[in-house]
């Protein structure tokens, strides 16, 4: 079964976020060849997306519709509505990811 991958705007943001701190911090090459990577693990969930982990920070709470793939050190957390994989957040492993879903997820 094929997959429609949606991305939402805030996860649009992330990606031009994440870019335009590598850009700034590093290097501008890089910064585009982690967004090509990451969009590149985004379009893979057309055609698998079961194959995410649960999010451990969610499972802890009883929530297990969330998913996520990694480009490490990057999270791409997303979520299965029937024929389509909803991406809700990328971001940095390394930060605080309770917090982080807690204001992304649930303060909608």
């Amino acid at each position: 079964m094929q997959y429609i991958v949606l991305v939402t705007p805030q996860a649009e943001r992330d990606l031009e976020d994440i870019k335009d701190y590598i850009a700034l911090h590093d290097d501008p090459a890089k910064a585009q060849h982690v967004v090509d990577r990451l969009e590149l693990a985004i379009s893979k969930l057309s055609k698998s997306p079961e194959r995410g982990a649960r999010v451990r920070e969610l499972q802890v709470l009883g929530i297990a519709e969330f998913r996520e793939v990694f480009f490490k050190p990057y999270r791409i957390i997303y979520k299965l509505v029937r024929n389509e994989v909803h991406i809700a957040l990328i971001a940095d492993g390394r930060r605080d990811m309770q917090s982080l879903l807690q204001r992304r997820l649930f303060n909608l």
